[in-house]
């Protein structure tokens, strides 16, 4: 099944935290401290893959966790840091926040990498604490949590050349016999339901060939899905629009021709003005005078390239596969424009997530950071205290009580700690 969307959730490593320690040898019984930090939590990128055509992978697995940094050990030494995780993408995939929609990236080359979530740093062993007056820290600092956040990937194919047409034209009879693909072939209407892709080799020059399935009139307003349909081709080189030439399902190809490039402006005017090639197809089934007709037709209407072909026996088909690689050839091989990638909104967090609530229990504080700091804290220590309190007064969490009316002995909650306030 052919995937194009997809929503996942990833979560970057936490930081390992610093480790409390103290040396102890056979002849020295109070050694200094000697607490290793912890490892940093593992990032999360995404990298382009020109091996992958769809977003199937994520149709089942939508959780994705990088590894957690190790605690610091004791010696001095550090925590291994968390394994990176890498989740490959085709290529062609818009990367967005799902909550806010920007964009995050736009993976368009092989191998292109990209940071989408950063492992959290790793905490601080009591031995950086040690000083001239603080010989023996009895507190360390915890490992910073990994980041989560809910991505959405939109596919948009990476192809050479599109097929274009009305339903039951032959679009699919010739992917199949231009490339070898395995596409679905029947004598009815919307047999083909999603893009398919083949790779067609001309001498030592190859290049990708996607069906797009029927397009109808009303397909740039969502009408038989259309508009699903036509982001595939926002970003192909080269069209080639495959004609009924013989009118087999009672339409005129002329009509048929002037809708599908209608439908295309009104999705994207730019994509009017894309290289075309016309393929007549059907011509078992009419004379060579209304062949000659129609290719006068549309040669008046700027298409340069207009040929004759019957894709079932397979006749002018090599003549049209030539048509595309020279045509190709004449492109600029970077055709793609990637999509603006927004910048990463920053905010002061310390400000913007500080907030108290007051209910019969007593004053709640929340803030993005308390999770982390309060894992910093021995509560048993008396100098941890003191970082505990001025902590607290620096980062505003004392103004903001004082504001919300807190009195001396109200209770304080700080996740899942409780005191009485003293002021």
């Amino acid at each position: 099944m052919f995937i194009d969307e997809a929503t996942i959730m990833i979560r970057s490593g936490d930081g390992g935290d610093g480790r409390i320690s103290f040396y102890r040898g056979k002849y020295i019984p109070k050694g200094g401290p000697d607490g290793g930090n912890g490892g940093r939590g593992g990032h999360i990128y995404f990298v382009g893959d020109a091996n992958l055509r769809t977003l199937q992978d994520f149709r089942y697995k939508r959780k994705y966790v990088a590894m957690n940094g190790e605690m610091g050990g004791k010696g001095k030494c550090f925590g291994a840091k968390g394994e990176d995780l890498y989740i490959r993408l085709p290529l062609g995939t818009i990367v967005r926040d799902a909550d806010d929609q920007h964009v995050i990236a736009d993976i368009v080359k092989d191998g292109q990498k990209v940071m989408v979530a950063e492992g959290g740093r790793g905490g601080v062993g009591n031995t950086a604490y040690a000083t001239a007056t603080r010989q023996s820290p009895n507190f360390a600092k915890a490992g910073e949590r990994g980041e989560e956040r809910n991505i959405k990937l939109e596919l948009k194919l990476l192809a050479d050349v599109a097929l274009l047409g009305m339903p039951n034209v032959g679009k699919s009879t010739l992917l199949s016999v231009l490339t070898k693909a395995k596409a679905k072939i029947a004598d009815y209407h919307f047999t083909t339901l999603e893009p398919q892709l083949g790779i067609a080799q001309v001498e030592d020059n190859s290049f990708v060939i996607a069906d797009i399935p029927g397009l109808i009139e009303g397909a740039s307003s969502g009408l038989g899905l259309g508009d699903q349909f036509l982001k595939h081709i926002e970003r192909t080189r080269l069209f080639v629009h495959v004609l009924d030439a013989a009118g087999s399902e009672g339409r005129d190809p002329l009509t048929d021709f002037h809708i599908i490039n209608s439908e295309l402006e009104k999705y994207l005017p730019s994509l009017a003005e894309r290289p075309q090639i016309v393929l007549l197809n059907k011509t078992d089934l009419t004379d060579e005078a209304h062949i000659e007709e129609l290719k006068a037709a549309l040669e008046a209407e700027g298409i340069e390239t207009v040929l004759p072909i019957c894709a079932p026996i397979q006749e002018g088909t090599q003549q049209a596969l030539y048509a595309m690689s020279t045509a190709l050839s004449k492109l600029s091989p970077v055709s793609v424009v990637p999509v603006e990638v927004e910048a990463e909104k920053v905010y002061d967090l310390d400000k913007t997530t500080l907030k108290v609530r007051k209910d019969d229990y007593g004053f709640h504080v929340e803030a993005s950071w308390l999770d982390r700091f309060l894992r910093s804290i021995n509560f048993d220590d008396n100098q941890s205290l003191q970082y505990f309190q001025r902590v607290l007064k620096e980062r505003g969490v004392t103004d903001a009580l004082e504001k919300a009316g807190i009195k001396e002995g109200d209770t304080v909650i700080l996740e899942d700690l409780e005191f009485d306030y003293i002021p």
